[in-house]
Protein backbone atom coordinates (compact mmCIF):
# COMPACT_ATOMS: atom_id res chain seq x y z
CA UNK A 1 0.00 0.00 0.00
CA UNK A 2 1.40 3.40 -1.03
CA UNK A 3 1.95 6.17 1.18
CA UNK A 4 -0.72 8.69 -0.52
CA UNK A 5 -3.30 5.40 -0.18
CA UNK A 6 -2.65 4.56 3.64
CA UNK A 7 -3.29 8.85 4.26
CA UNK A 8 -6.32 8.69 2.07
CA UNK A 9 -7.76 5.43 4.16
CA UNK A 10 -6.97 6.68 7.17
CA UNK A 11 -8.60 9.83 6.68
CA UNK A 12 -11.20 8.17 5.68
CA UNK A 13 -11.41 5.89 8.35
CA UNK A 14 -11.64 9.07 10.74
CA UNK A 15 -14.23 10.79 8.83
CA UNK A 16 -16.40 8.14 9.19
CA UNK A 17 -15.87 7.92 12.83
CA UNK A 18 -16.55 11.75 12.75
CA UNK A 19 -20.00 11.39 10.76
CA UNK A 20 -20.57 7.92 13.34
CA UNK A 21 -20.72 10.59 16.36
CA UNK A 22 -22.29 13.33 14.71
CA UNK A 23 -25.55 10.57 14.04
CA UNK A 24 -25.18 9.21 17.96
CA UNK A 25 -25.02 12.73 19.37
CA UNK A 26 -28.35 13.36 16.75
CA UNK A 27 -29.95 9.98 17.88
CA UNK A 28 -29.06 10.35 21.78
CA UNK A 29 -30.97 14.22 21.43
CA UNK A 30 -33.92 12.76 19.99
CA UNK A 31 -34.17 10.25 22.21
CA UNK A 32 -33.93 12.51 25.35
CA UNK A 33 -36.74 14.88 24.08
CA UNK A 34 -38.98 12.49 22.37
CA UNK A 35 -42.42 12.87 24.22
CA UNK A 36 -41.81 16.62 25.19
CA UNK A 37 -41.66 18.14 21.73
CA UNK A 38 -45.39 20.04 22.69
CA UNK A 39 -44.49 20.68 26.25
CA UNK A 40 -41.06 22.68 24.76
CA UNK A 41 -43.66 24.51 22.01
CA UNK A 42 -45.74 25.58 24.24
CA UNK A 43 -42.96 27.27 26.74
CA UNK A 44 -41.89 29.02 22.97
CA UNK A 45 -45.59 30.83 22.49
CA UNK A 46 -45.08 32.34 25.75
CA UNK A 47 -41.50 32.81 25.56
CA UNK A 48 -42.63 34.92 22.49
CA UNK A 49 -45.18 36.88 24.52
CA UNK A 50 -43.36 37.00 27.62
CA UNK A 51 -39.73 38.91 24.94
CA UNK A 52 -41.96 41.04 22.78
CA UNK A 53 -41.37 44.20 25.42
CA UNK A 54 -37.58 43.63 24.41
CA UNK A 55 -38.78 43.65 20.34
CA UNK A 56 -41.68 46.93 21.34
CA UNK A 57 -39.66 49.16 23.22
CA UNK A 58 -37.04 50.20 20.53
CA UNK A 59 -40.21 51.26 17.88
CA UNK A 60 -41.76 52.75 20.69
CA UNK A 61 -38.84 54.43 21.82
CA UNK A 62 -38.34 55.94 18.00
CA UNK A 63 -41.79 56.95 17.48
CA UNK A 64 -42.25 58.91 20.29
CA UNK A 65 -38.88 60.64 19.42
CA UNK A 66 -39.76 61.39 16.23
CA UNK A 67 -43.18 62.69 17.77
CA UNK A 68 -41.39 64.92 19.77
CA UNK A 69 -39.13 66.00 17.26
CA UNK A 70 -41.39 66.97 14.78
CA UNK A 71 -44.73 67.63 16.40
CA UNK A 72 -47.00 69.10 13.44
CA UNK A 73 -46.70 65.27 11.48
CA UNK A 74 -48.59 63.23 14.46
CA UNK A 75 -51.59 63.87 16.39
CA UNK A 76 -52.14 63.32 20.34
CA UNK A 77 -53.98 59.87 19.75
CA UNK A 78 -50.37 58.54 18.16
CA UNK A 79 -48.97 59.10 21.86
CA UNK A 80 -51.27 57.25 23.81
CA UNK A 81 -51.39 54.40 21.56
CA UNK A 82 -47.99 53.76 21.77
CA UNK A 83 -47.50 54.31 25.42
CA UNK A 84 -50.72 52.19 26.14
CA UNK A 85 -49.05 48.91 23.74
CA UNK A 86 -45.81 49.02 25.89
CA UNK A 87 -47.68 48.79 29.06
CA UNK A 88 -50.08 46.20 27.93
CA UNK A 89 -46.89 44.18 26.58
CA UNK A 90 -44.86 45.11 29.49
CA UNK A 91 -47.63 44.21 32.11
CA UNK A 92 -48.19 40.50 30.35
CA UNK A 93 -44.37 39.77 31.18
CA UNK A 94 -45.27 38.36 34.48
CA UNK A 95 -47.31 35.39 33.34
CA UNK A 96 -46.08 34.71 30.17
CA UNK A 97 -42.47 34.24 31.93
CA UNK A 98 -44.17 32.25 34.47
CA UNK A 99 -45.84 29.59 31.63
CA UNK A 100 -42.68 29.84 29.41
CA UNK A 101 -40.58 28.42 32.66
CA UNK A 102 -43.33 25.96 33.98
CA UNK A 103 -43.34 24.10 30.72
CA UNK A 104 -39.74 24.60 29.80
CA UNK A 105 -38.97 22.89 33.67
CA UNK A 106 -41.52 20.19 33.46
CA UNK A 107 -39.72 18.84 30.23
CA UNK A 108 -36.01 18.99 30.87
CA UNK A 109 -36.55 18.08 34.28
CA UNK A 110 -38.05 15.25 32.98
CA UNK A 111 -35.62 14.75 30.71
CA UNK A 112 -33.25 14.68 33.69
CA UNK A 113 -34.90 12.29 35.44
CA UNK A 114 -35.61 10.03 32.36
CA UNK A 115 -32.14 10.25 31.19
CA UNK A 116 -30.21 8.67 34.66
CA UNK A 117 -33.41 5.93 34.63
CA UNK A 118 -32.52 5.47 31.44
CA UNK A 119 -28.62 5.11 32.01
CA UNK A 120 -29.43 2.93 35.03
CA UNK A 121 -31.68 0.43 32.95
CA UNK A 122 -28.65 0.39 30.15
CA UNK A 123 -26.32 -0.52 32.67
CA UNK A 124 -28.23 -3.35 34.33
CA UNK A 125 -28.61 -5.29 30.75
CA UNK A 126 -24.92 -4.49 29.83
CA UNK A 127 -22.62 -7.31 29.91
CA UNK A 128 -20.50 -8.38 33.24
CA UNK A 129 -17.35 -7.92 30.98
CA UNK A 130 -18.89 -4.25 29.68
CA UNK A 131 -18.97 -3.65 33.69
CA UNK A 132 -15.24 -5.25 34.22
CA UNK A 133 -13.71 -2.94 31.83
CA UNK A 134 -15.11 0.49 32.80
CA UNK A 135 -14.48 1.74 36.05
CA UNK A 136 -16.92 2.16 38.24
CA UNK A 137 -16.06 5.45 39.06
CA UNK A 138 -16.55 6.56 35.50
CA UNK A 139 -19.99 5.11 35.55
CA UNK A 140 -20.97 7.64 38.50
CA UNK A 141 -19.50 10.26 36.73
CA UNK A 142 -21.72 10.06 33.24
CA UNK A 143 -24.99 9.42 34.92
CA UNK A 144 -24.28 12.28 37.81
CA UNK A 145 -22.14 14.86 36.23
CA UNK A 146 -22.37 14.71 32.54
CA UNK A 147 -26.51 14.57 32.47
CA UNK A 148 -26.08 17.85 34.67
CA UNK A 149 -24.01 19.30 32.07
CA UNK A 150 -27.03 17.99 29.43
CA UNK A 151 -29.54 19.70 31.66
CA UNK A 152 -27.10 22.94 32.41
CA UNK A 153 -26.88 23.16 28.02
CA UNK A 154 -30.77 22.54 27.68
CA UNK A 155 -31.71 25.02 30.14
CA UNK A 156 -29.13 27.28 27.94
CA UNK A 157 -30.39 26.22 24.55
CA UNK A 158 -33.92 27.76 25.78
CA UNK A 159 -32.64 30.58 27.49
CA UNK A 160 -29.83 31.85 26.03
CA UNK A 161 -29.82 30.32 22.50
CA UNK A 162 -33.38 30.67 21.33
CA UNK A 163 -33.66 34.40 22.39
CA UNK A 164 -30.91 35.59 20.33
CA UNK A 165 -31.97 33.67 17.59
CA UNK A 166 -35.68 35.83 17.71
CA UNK A 167 -34.03 38.62 18.58
CA UNK A 168 -31.73 38.54 15.62
CA UNK A 169 -34.96 37.27 13.12
CA UNK A 170 -37.18 40.49 14.52
CA UNK A 171 -34.40 43.17 14.51
CA UNK A 172 -33.82 42.24 10.92
CA UNK A 173 -36.83 41.74 9.77
CA UNK A 174 -38.54 45.25 11.65
CA UNK A 175 -35.21 47.07 10.01
CA UNK A 176 -35.62 45.62 6.50
CA UNK A 177 -39.25 47.11 6.80
CA UNK A 178 -37.67 50.46 6.99
CA UNK A 179 -34.00 50.79 5.28
CA UNK A 180 -32.58 47.84 3.27
CA UNK A 181 -29.23 49.82 3.35
CA UNK A 182 -29.29 49.47 6.95
CA UNK A 183 -30.12 45.67 6.87
CA UNK A 184 -26.96 45.17 4.53
CA UNK A 185 -24.85 46.13 7.21
CA UNK A 186 -26.68 44.23 10.19
CA UNK A 187 -26.42 41.24 7.71
CA UNK A 188 -22.18 41.39 7.98
CA UNK A 189 -22.32 40.67 11.41
CA UNK A 190 -23.74 37.33 11.54
CA UNK A 191 -21.23 36.04 9.17
CA UNK A 192 -18.40 37.36 11.64
CA UNK A 193 -19.55 35.68 14.33
CA UNK A 194 -20.11 32.41 12.65
CA UNK A 195 -15.83 32.44 11.53
CA UNK A 196 -15.50 33.04 15.15
CA UNK A 197 -17.22 30.41 16.83
CA UNK A 198 -15.92 28.06 13.67
CA UNK A 199 -12.24 29.43 14.27
CA UNK A 200 -13.04 28.26 18.37
CA UNK A 201 -15.08 25.16 18.00
CA UNK A 202 -12.71 22.59 17.06
CA UNK A 203 -10.41 23.49 19.94
CA UNK A 204 -12.67 24.19 22.49
CA UNK A 205 -14.21 20.90 21.52
CA UNK A 206 -10.90 19.28 22.22
CA UNK A 207 -10.10 20.92 25.35
CA UNK A 208 -13.63 20.11 26.62
CA UNK A 209 -12.83 15.90 25.36
CA UNK A 210 -9.80 16.50 27.14
CA UNK A 211 -10.95 17.57 30.49
CA UNK A 212 -14.49 15.20 30.47
CA UNK A 213 -12.35 12.22 30.54
CA UNK A 214 -9.73 13.85 33.05
CA UNK A 215 -12.77 13.96 35.54
CA UNK A 216 -13.47 10.30 34.89
CA UNK A 217 -10.07 9.46 35.41
CA UNK A 218 -10.30 11.13 38.91
CA UNK A 219 -13.66 10.39 39.82
CA UNK A 220 -12.52 6.48 38.86
CA UNK A 221 -9.42 7.12 40.85
CA UNK A 222 -11.28 8.66 44.16
CA UNK A 223 -13.93 5.92 44.13
CA UNK A 224 -11.09 3.18 44.25
CA UNK A 225 -8.64 5.25 46.45
CA UNK A 226 -12.23 5.57 49.05
CA UNK A 227 -12.62 1.76 48.48
CA UNK A 228 -8.55 0.99 49.61
CA UNK A 229 -8.26 3.24 52.78
CA UNK A 230 -8.25 -0.26 54.53
CA UNK A 231 -5.95 -1.71 52.64
CA UNK A 232 -3.32 1.81 52.48
CA UNK A 233 -3.92 2.16 56.05
CA UNK A 234 -2.98 -1.47 56.79
CA UNK A 235 0.61 -1.20 54.94
CA UNK A 236 0.76 2.42 56.07
CA UNK A 237 0.72 3.66 52.63
CA UNK A 238 -1.06 6.46 52.75
CA UNK A 239 1.67 9.24 50.99
CA UNK A 240 1.65 6.67 48.32
CA UNK A 241 -2.30 7.19 47.80
CA UNK A 242 -2.03 10.86 48.34
CA UNK A 243 0.82 11.46 45.55
CA UNK A 244 -0.69 9.15 42.96
CA UNK A 245 -4.37 11.60 43.56
CA UNK A 246 -2.33 14.65 43.79
CA UNK A 247 -0.72 13.43 40.40
CA UNK A 248 -4.29 12.89 38.49
CA UNK A 249 -5.13 16.44 40.07
CA UNK A 250 -2.89 18.23 38.78
CA UNK A 251 -3.22 16.78 35.03
CA UNK A 252 -7.00 17.49 35.69
CA UNK A 253 -5.83 21.13 36.91
CA UNK A 254 -3.59 21.72 33.90
CA UNK A 255 -6.78 20.69 31.51
CA UNK A 256 -8.66 22.50 33.47
CA UNK A 257 -6.64 26.00 32.92
CA UNK A 258 -6.28 25.50 29.41
CA UNK A 259 -10.14 25.04 29.00
CA UNK A 260 -10.40 28.06 30.76
CA UNK A 261 -7.54 30.04 28.91
CA UNK A 262 -9.66 29.07 25.60
CA UNK A 263 -12.54 30.22 26.68
CA UNK A 264 -11.78 33.09 28.08
CA UNK A 265 -9.25 33.84 24.50
CA UNK A 266 -12.61 33.46 22.96
CA UNK A 267 -15.10 35.64 24.88
CA UNK A 268 -12.83 38.58 24.76
CA UNK A 269 -12.16 38.25 20.65
CA UNK A 270 -15.92 37.72 19.95
CA UNK A 271 -16.27 41.22 22.71
CA UNK A 272 -13.87 42.92 20.93
CA UNK A 273 -15.14 42.76 17.27
CA UNK A 274 -19.00 43.38 18.25
CA UNK A 275 -17.91 46.46 20.09
CA UNK A 276 -15.86 47.84 17.15
CA UNK A 277 -18.90 46.89 14.89
CA UNK A 278 -21.34 49.10 17.51
CA UNK A 279 -19.06 51.76 16.94
CA UNK A 280 -19.31 51.61 13.52
CA UNK A 281 -23.40 51.09 13.58
CA UNK A 282 -23.59 54.17 15.29
CA UNK A 283 -21.49 56.29 12.95
CA UNK A 284 -23.02 54.75 10.22
CA UNK A 285 -26.63 55.83 10.95
CA UNK A 286 -26.16 59.03 12.65
CA UNK A 287 -24.39 59.54 8.95
CA UNK A 288 -27.72 58.34 7.21
CA UNK A 289 -30.11 61.23 9.97
CA UNK A 290 -27.08 63.53 8.94
CA UNK A 291 -28.11 62.81 5.43
CA UNK A 292 -31.45 63.34 6.02
CA UNK A 293 -32.02 60.19 4.91
CA UNK A 294 -33.71 58.43 8.05
CA UNK A 295 -35.23 60.46 11.04
CA UNK A 296 -33.35 61.01 13.70
CA UNK A 297 -35.96 58.46 16.12
CA UNK A 298 -34.64 55.94 13.82
CA UNK A 299 -30.94 56.04 14.78
CA UNK A 300 -31.99 54.90 18.04
CA UNK A 301 -34.11 52.20 16.86
CA UNK A 302 -31.16 50.84 14.47
CA UNK A 303 -28.64 51.46 17.36
CA UNK A 304 -30.64 49.41 19.75
CA UNK A 305 -31.50 46.35 17.47
CA UNK A 306 -28.01 46.39 16.11
CA UNK A 307 -26.98 45.99 19.87
CA UNK A 308 -29.68 43.51 20.62
CA UNK A 309 -27.98 41.32 17.14
CA UNK A 310 -24.67 42.09 18.78
CA UNK A 311 -25.78 40.83 22.38
CA UNK A 312 -27.69 38.08 21.16
CA UNK A 313 -24.83 36.74 19.10
CA UNK A 314 -22.43 37.69 21.71
CA UNK A 315 -24.05 35.80 24.30
CA UNK A 316 -24.57 32.82 21.79
CA UNK A 317 -20.53 32.40 21.73
CA UNK A 318 -20.12 33.13 25.62
CA UNK A 319 -22.51 30.12 26.21
CA UNK A 320 -20.78 27.99 23.55
CA UNK A 321 -18.37 26.74 25.44
CA UNK A 322 -21.18 25.28 27.91
CA UNK A 323 -23.03 24.25 25.09
CA UNK A 324 -19.47 22.35 23.97
CA UNK A 325 -19.72 21.04 27.49
CA UNK A 326 -23.54 19.33 27.17
CA UNK A 327 -22.38 17.70 23.29
CA UNK A 328 -19.50 16.39 24.88
CA UNK A 329 -21.90 15.32 27.81
CA UNK A 330 -24.13 13.93 25.30
CA UNK A 331 -21.32 11.86 23.77
CA UNK A 332 -20.36 10.65 26.87
CA UNK A 333 -23.29 9.13 27.82
CA UNK A 334 -24.39 7.78 24.06
CA UNK A 335 -21.07 5.41 24.71
CA UNK A 336 -23.41 3.50 27.76
CA UNK A 337 -26.69 4.47 25.61
CA UNK A 338 -26.25 2.60 22.34
CA UNK A 339 -23.04 0.31 23.49
CA UNK A 340 -23.98 -2.86 22.05
CA UNK A 341 -22.73 -5.22 24.84
CA UNK A 342 -25.77 -6.28 26.09
CA UNK A 343 -26.45 -8.65 28.25
CA UNK A 344 -24.65 -12.42 26.69
CA UNK A 345 -27.55 -14.31 26.01
CA UNK A 346 -30.70 -12.94 24.58
CA UNK A 347 -32.74 -16.01 24.79
CA UNK A 348 -36.32 -16.14 25.31
CA UNK A 349 -37.81 -19.59 26.41
CA UNK A 350 -38.56 -19.42 30.29
CA UNK A 351 -37.86 -22.18 32.62
CA UNK A 352 -40.65 -23.10 34.66
CA UNK A 353 -38.71 -25.86 36.30
CA UNK A 354 -35.21 -26.34 37.08
CA UNK A 355 -34.05 -29.82 36.55
CA UNK A 356 -30.08 -29.44 36.96
CA UNK A 357 -29.08 -31.14 33.79
CA UNK A 358 -25.56 -29.07 32.47
CA UNK A 359 -23.47 -30.10 29.53
CA UNK A 360 -20.36 -28.40 28.72
CA UNK A 361 -19.85 -29.42 24.79
CA UNK A 362 -16.46 -28.66 23.58
CA UNK A 363 -16.03 -25.29 25.08
CA UNK A 364 -13.22 -22.43 24.31
CA UNK A 365 -12.96 -19.51 26.51
CA UNK A 366 -10.48 -16.58 26.17
CA UNK A 367 -11.35 -13.09 27.45
CA UNK A 368 -11.16 -10.08 25.44
CA UNK A 369 -8.25 -8.28 24.41
CA UNK A 370 -6.14 -12.07 25.09
CA UNK A 371 -4.99 -14.03 23.06
CA UNK A 372 -4.27 -16.98 25.42
CA UNK A 373 -8.04 -19.23 25.92
CA UNK A 374 -8.72 -19.55 29.94
CA UNK A 375 -10.47 -23.08 28.85
CA UNK A 376 -9.70 -25.09 26.25
CA UNK A 377 -11.77 -28.24 25.06
CA UNK A 378 -13.60 -28.35 27.68
CA UNK A 379 -16.36 -31.33 27.90
CA UNK A 380 -18.66 -31.92 31.13
CA UNK A 381 -21.88 -33.53 31.53
CA UNK A 382 -23.54 -32.97 35.10
CA UNK A 383 -26.71 -34.71 36.32
CA UNK A 384 -29.02 -33.45 37.97
CA UNK A 385 -29.05 -33.13 41.76
CA UNK A 386 -25.49 -33.85 41.17
CA UNK A 387 -22.54 -31.74 42.99
CA UNK A 388 -19.07 -31.03 41.00
CA UNK A 389 -17.02 -29.78 42.91
CA UNK A 390 -13.48 -27.77 40.93
CA UNK A 391 -9.80 -27.68 41.82
CA UNK A 392 -6.65 -26.27 40.62
CA UNK A 393 -4.58 -23.59 41.03
CA UNK A 394 -5.36 -19.95 40.51
CA UNK A 395 -6.36 -19.18 36.95
CA UNK A 396 -6.57 -22.93 36.03
CA UNK A 397 -10.27 -21.71 34.80
CA UNK A 398 -12.83 -22.66 37.93
CA UNK A 399 -14.51 -19.13 38.36
CA UNK A 400 -14.81 -18.93 34.63
CA UNK A 401 -16.98 -21.95 34.26
CA UNK A 402 -19.06 -20.69 37.53
CA UNK A 403 -19.46 -17.55 35.25
CA UNK A 404 -20.23 -19.68 32.25
CA UNK A 405 -22.63 -21.39 34.23
CA UNK A 406 -24.41 -18.26 35.20
CA UNK A 407 -24.51 -16.66 31.84
CA UNK A 408 -22.25 -13.74 32.46
CA UNK A 409 -19.91 -15.60 29.89
CA UNK A 410 -20.10 -16.86 26.41
CA UNK A 411 -17.94 -19.68 25.30
CA UNK A 412 -15.75 -18.33 22.78
CA UNK A 413 -16.17 -21.57 21.03
CA UNK A 414 -18.37 -24.54 21.97
CA UNK A 415 -21.55 -24.11 24.03
CA UNK A 416 -23.56 -25.05 27.13
CA UNK A 417 -26.61 -26.20 27.47
CA UNK A 418 -29.42 -26.41 30.45
CA UNK A 419 -32.15 -29.24 30.95
CA UNK A 420 -31.04 -30.14 26.85
CA UNK A 421 -31.52 -26.08 25.91
CA UNK A 422 -28.36 -24.06 24.18
CA UNK A 423 -28.21 -21.26 26.69
CA UNK A 424 -28.70 -18.98 23.67
CA UNK A 425 -32.51 -19.92 23.81
CA UNK A 426 -32.66 -19.45 27.63
CA UNK A 427 -34.46 -16.36 28.92
CA UNK A 428 -31.30 -15.61 31.38
CA UNK A 429 -33.82 -13.71 34.20
CA UNK A 430 -36.05 -17.12 33.95
CA UNK A 431 -32.81 -19.42 34.67
CA UNK A 432 -31.28 -17.25 36.94
CA UNK A 433 -34.66 -16.70 39.47
CA UNK A 434 -34.01 -20.39 40.25
CA UNK A 435 -30.37 -20.17 41.28
CA UNK A 436 -28.28 -19.38 44.26
CA UNK A 437 -24.90 -17.59 43.76
CA UNK A 438 -22.66 -17.00 46.76
CA UNK A 439 -19.64 -15.34 45.53
CA UNK A 440 -16.19 -15.56 47.06
CA UNK A 441 -15.87 -11.92 47.24
CA UNK A 442 -19.36 -10.85 49.44
CA UNK A 443 -21.17 -8.02 48.02
CA UNK A 444 -23.62 -6.24 50.54
CA UNK A 445 -25.87 -3.25 50.34
CA UNK A 446 -25.96 -0.14 53.25
CA UNK A 447 -29.17 -1.56 54.40
CA UNK A 448 -30.23 -3.44 57.47
CA UNK A 449 -29.27 -7.09 58.24
CA UNK A 450 -32.93 -8.72 56.83
CA UNK A 451 -32.93 -6.23 53.64
CA UNK A 452 -29.92 -8.06 52.53
CA UNK A 453 -31.34 -10.97 53.35
CA UNK A 454 -34.31 -10.63 51.41
CA UNK A 455 -33.30 -8.48 48.29
CA UNK A 456 -35.24 -8.84 45.78
CA UNK A 457 -37.78 -10.65 47.19
CA UNK A 458 -41.38 -8.99 47.23
CA UNK A 459 -43.02 -11.94 49.98
CA UNK A 460 -40.78 -13.35 52.46
CA UNK A 461 -42.85 -14.73 55.75
CA UNK A 462 -41.17 -14.13 58.77
CA UNK A 463 -40.85 -18.11 59.57
CA UNK A 464 -38.44 -18.45 56.27
CA UNK A 465 -36.32 -15.51 57.45
CA UNK A 466 -35.76 -17.22 61.01
CA UNK A 467 -35.16 -20.23 58.82
CA UNK A 468 -32.52 -19.04 56.75
CA UNK A 469 -30.40 -17.53 59.74
CA UNK A 470 -30.35 -20.75 61.80
CA UNK A 471 -29.41 -22.56 58.26
CA UNK A 472 -26.64 -20.27 58.07
CA UNK A 473 -25.33 -20.21 61.68
CA UNK A 474 -26.19 -16.50 61.99
CA UNK A 475 -28.46 -16.24 65.09
CA UNK A 476 -26.01 -15.65 67.67
CA UNK A 477 -24.79 -12.65 65.83
CA UNK A 478 -27.90 -11.71 65.18
CA UNK A 479 -28.86 -11.48 69.17
CA UNK A 480 -25.50 -9.73 69.70
CA UNK A 481 -26.64 -6.36 67.68
CA UNK A 482 -28.61 -3.78 69.18
CA UNK A 483 -31.49 -3.32 66.40
CA UNK A 484 -31.20 -7.39 65.66
CA UNK A 485 -32.16 -8.11 61.92
CA UNK A 486 -32.56 -4.26 61.44
CA UNK A 487 -29.00 -3.60 62.31
CA UNK A 488 -27.54 -1.35 59.92
CA UNK A 489 -24.81 -2.42 58.47
CA UNK A 490 -22.99 0.06 56.81
CA UNK A 491 -21.67 0.62 53.15
CA UNK A 492 -20.65 -2.90 51.69
CA UNK A 493 -20.67 -4.19 54.97
CA UNK A 494 -18.27 -2.74 56.42
CA UNK A 495 -19.23 -3.08 60.07
CA UNK A 496 -19.18 -6.89 60.01
CA UNK A 497 -16.28 -9.39 59.46
CA UNK A 498 -15.50 -11.01 56.81
CA UNK A 499 -16.99 -13.91 58.21
CA UNK A 500 -20.35 -12.27 59.01
CA UNK A 501 -20.31 -10.80 55.71
CA UNK A 502 -20.60 -14.51 54.32
CA UNK A 503 -23.02 -16.33 56.42
CA UNK A 504 -25.59 -13.37 55.52
CA UNK A 505 -24.66 -13.89 51.82
CA UNK A 506 -25.27 -17.73 52.74
CA UNK A 507 -28.51 -16.81 54.60
CA UNK A 508 -29.08 -15.08 50.88
CA UNK A 509 -28.84 -18.25 49.03
CA UNK A 510 -30.98 -20.51 51.51
CA UNK A 511 -33.75 -18.07 51.19
CA UNK A 512 -34.20 -18.41 47.75
CA UNK A 513 -35.02 -22.53 48.00
CA UNK A 514 -33.04 -22.22 44.64
CA UNK A 515 -32.81 -25.44 42.20
CA UNK A 516 -29.43 -25.11 41.61
CA UNK A 517 -26.35 -23.56 43.24
CA UNK A 518 -23.75 -21.80 42.82
CA UNK A 519 -20.75 -21.80 45.66
CA UNK A 520 -17.19 -19.86 44.54
CA UNK A 521 -15.53 -20.53 47.72
CA UNK A 522 -18.31 -19.60 50.29
CA UNK A 523 -16.91 -20.37 52.97
CA UNK A 524 -12.93 -19.15 52.79
CA UNK A 525 -13.77 -16.57 55.18
CA UNK A 526 -15.07 -18.29 57.76
CA UNK A 527 -13.36 -20.24 61.16
CA UNK A 528 -13.09 -23.73 61.74
CA UNK A 529 -15.81 -23.96 64.26
CA UNK A 530 -18.21 -21.70 61.90
CA UNK A 531 -17.02 -23.59 58.72
CA UNK A 532 -17.99 -26.72 60.44
CA UNK A 533 -22.11 -25.39 61.12
CA UNK A 534 -22.26 -23.90 57.71
CA UNK A 535 -20.94 -27.01 56.15
CA UNK A 536 -23.98 -29.30 57.58
CA UNK A 537 -26.35 -26.48 56.54
CA UNK A 538 -24.90 -26.63 52.88
CA UNK A 539 -26.00 -30.34 53.06
CA UNK A 540 -29.52 -29.50 53.20
CA UNK A 541 -29.04 -26.77 50.87
CA UNK A 542 -27.54 -28.69 48.23
CA UNK A 543 -29.81 -31.73 48.56
CA UNK A 544 -31.84 -32.95 45.56
CA UNK A 545 -29.86 -29.50 43.69
CA UNK A 546 -27.25 -29.61 41.24
CA UNK A 547 -24.52 -27.78 42.68
CA UNK A 548 -21.63 -26.44 41.55
CA UNK A 549 -18.40 -25.59 44.32
CA UNK A 550 -14.97 -23.44 43.54
CA UNK A 551 -13.06 -24.95 46.88
CA UNK A 552 -9.90 -23.81 48.54
CA UNK A 553 -10.29 -26.06 51.52
CA UNK A 554 -9.97 -29.56 49.99
CA UNK A 555 -11.52 -30.99 53.17
CA UNK A 556 -14.87 -28.91 51.90
CA UNK A 557 -15.27 -30.86 49.02
CA UNK A 558 -14.93 -35.35 50.52
CA UNK A 559 -18.58 -35.60 50.37
CA UNK A 560 -18.87 -33.95 46.67
CA UNK A 561 -20.28 -36.48 44.07
CA UNK A 562 -17.33 -35.61 41.92
CA UNK A 563 -14.29 -33.54 42.25
CA UNK A 564 -12.61 -31.84 38.38
CA UNK A 565 -8.78 -31.23 39.24
CA UNK A 566 -8.54 -28.18 36.14
CA UNK A 567 -4.96 -27.31 34.94
CA UNK A 568 -4.27 -24.54 32.35
CA UNK A 569 -8.00 -24.52 31.30
CA UNK A 570 -8.12 -28.39 30.98
CA UNK A 571 -9.36 -31.10 33.28
CA UNK A 572 -6.58 -33.28 33.72
CA UNK A 573 -8.39 -35.63 36.63
CA UNK A 574 -12.23 -36.46 37.75
CA UNK A 575 -13.46 -38.42 40.13
CA UNK A 576 -14.62 -38.96 43.83
CA UNK A 577 -11.96 -37.45 46.77
CA UNK A 578 -11.35 -41.17 47.87
CA UNK A 579 -10.63 -42.01 43.74
CA UNK A 580 -8.33 -39.02 43.56
CA UNK A 581 -6.36 -39.24 46.69
CA UNK A 582 -6.01 -43.39 45.16
CA UNK A 583 -4.63 -42.35 42.27
CA UNK A 584 -2.13 -40.21 43.52
CA UNK A 585 -1.89 -37.90 40.68
CA UNK A 586 -2.65 -33.85 40.41
CA UNK A 587 -5.04 -33.88 43.46
CA UNK A 588 -3.51 -36.37 45.77
CA UNK A 589 -0.20 -33.24 45.07
CA UNK A 590 -2.54 -31.02 45.86
CA UNK A 591 -3.98 -32.49 49.24
CA UNK A 592 -0.29 -33.52 50.05
CA UNK A 593 1.01 -30.02 49.72
CA UNK A 594 -2.39 -28.44 51.83
CA UNK A 595 -1.50 -30.36 54.47
CA UNK A 596 2.06 -29.97 54.98
CA UNK A 597 1.29 -25.87 54.89
CA UNK A 598 -0.78 -26.89 57.82
CA UNK A 599 1.42 -28.70 59.66
CA UNK A 600 4.14 -26.32 58.91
Amino acid sequence: MSKDKGISLDFEKRFEEQQEIKGRLFRTMQVMYRGHYMRLFISFIFFLLKHSPVWILPIVTANLINFAANPDEYEMSALWLNISILTIVIIQNLPSQMLHISFMSKAIRHVEASLRSTLIRKLQHLSISFHGELRSGKLQAKVLRDVEMIEIMSKQTMLGVLPAFMNVIVAIVVTANRSWTVTSFFLVAIPISIVIVYFFRGKLNKRNREFREQVEEMSGQVAETVEMIPVTRAHGLEKVEINKMDTLLHHVRGKGYKLDITEAFFGASNWVVFQLFQVLCLLFTVYLAYLGRIPIGDVVLYQTYFTQILMSISGVINIYPQLAKGFESVHSISEILFAKETQEYQGKTKLKQLSGEVKFEHVYFMYRDSNKHVLTNFDLKVKPGETIAFVGESGAGKSTILNLVTGFYRPTSGRVLIDDLPMDDVSMRSFRKKIAVVPQNTILFSGSIRENITYGLAEVSEHEVQQAIRMANLSDIIKELPDGLETKIGEHGDRLSGGQRQRIAIARAFIRNPQMVILDEATSALDNVSEKLIQDAMKELIKGKTTFIVAHRLSTIQDADRIVVMKNGNCVEMGTYKQLVQQRGEFYNMKMASEAVRSS
